[in-house]
């Protein structure tokens, strides 16, 4: 269970003694890992009983150009780079930021597949 509510320290290290408990409202859910595949979704209730589909596997980015303001679907090849942690390139995991190799070229992701469900991306050059 992860939780994200404030930390127990303050900045210069000594402890906040908190004046409640963790509550169920505040625990969060493990990351999506949206991975290169045949598409697979999930749904999620959230709070308040509204909806957040997963995107765990994903073949397909909806890739902008910006010189042109077109947007068509691309198949995803592979991730390239990826700023957030560098062993997500060795595993095709697909994050808002990564650079992905696409049948258009290389487009950057955009979206948050683990919280939208989709792939969506600006290419690069």
């Amino acid at each position: 269970m992860l939780w994200q509510g404030k930390s127990v320290r303050t900045e210069t290290g000594g402890r906040v003694h908190l004046s409640r408990k963790k509550r169920r409202v505040e625990i969060g859910r493990a990351p999506a890992e949206t991975v290169i595949g045949e598409v697979r979704n999930k749904k999620i209730r959230t709070f308040g009983g509204n909806q957040k589909i997963r995107s765990l596997r994903a073949n397909i980015a909806n890739v902008a150009d910006p010189k042109t303001g077109v947007t068509k679907k691309a198949e995803i090849q592979t991730v390239e780079e990826n700023a957030a942690n560098p062993n997500y390139v060795r595993r095709n995991l697909l994050t808002k930021g990564a650079v992905i190799r696409t049948e258009l070229g290389r487009a950057k992701v955009v979206s948050r597949p683990g919280q939208d469900g989709v792939v969506n991306a600006v290419l690069i050059e």
